[in-house]
């Protein structure tokens, strides 16, 4: 809804560009296949982002960027998958945008859905989101405006090339 899925996108474009051999794990695709048993109650929440952190695991031990693009709310999860991947290989984007702008960007009507009582259990509506205390990259507005997707990918390139990630 921040614009995870098009912002992993471009970075991996950019990245493949480079000759990095990436794959993007998007949380709605997941969704319909190997999560498609999970609903949005916190236990299902929980084992979703174990599950992608298991797989994402898998591709880095193969030598590729996995880059994943799905809301985690919850600080135990994503320190769980951080804990799964050792050497710093984790690197937490936090989108820090407003909930305006994230219902603004909502192709697939969900948070209309939530708000209508629809969907149960909707970060930022009737769920909460715990924000990361030591993410390593927050992506905020400036100046007002969203960045554009591409700008959010260049922020994220730069702190990969910056803290060696990106070496041959």
């Amino acid at each position: 809804m921040s614009g995870k899925s098009t912002v992993a996108c471009a970075l991996s474009r950019e990245l493949h560009c480079r000759g990095h051999l990436t794959y993007v794990l998007d949380g709605d695709n997941l969704r319909h296949g190997l999560n498609r048993d999970l609903s949005f109650k916190a236990e299902d929440r929980a084992e979703n982002i174990r599950r992608v952190g298991e797989v994402a695991k898998l591709f880095a031990d193969a030598g590729i960027i996995c880059i994943t693009s799905l809301i985690s709310p919850y600080r135990k999860d994503r320190d769980a998958c951080r804990a799964l991947l050792p050497d710093s290989r984790f690197i937490e984007v936090f989108m820090d945008l407003p909930l305006e702008i994230c219902e603004a960007r909502d192709p697939k009507g969900l948070y209309k859905l939530a708000r209508s009582g629809k969907i149960k259990g909707f970060t930022g509506i009737d769920d909460p989101y715990e924000p990361p205390l030591n993410g390593e990259i927050v992506i905020k507005m400036k100046d007002g405006a969203c960045p554009s997707p591409k700008a959010m990918a260049k922020q994220v390139l730069w702190y990969l090339e910056e803290n060696g990630y990106l070496q041959p």
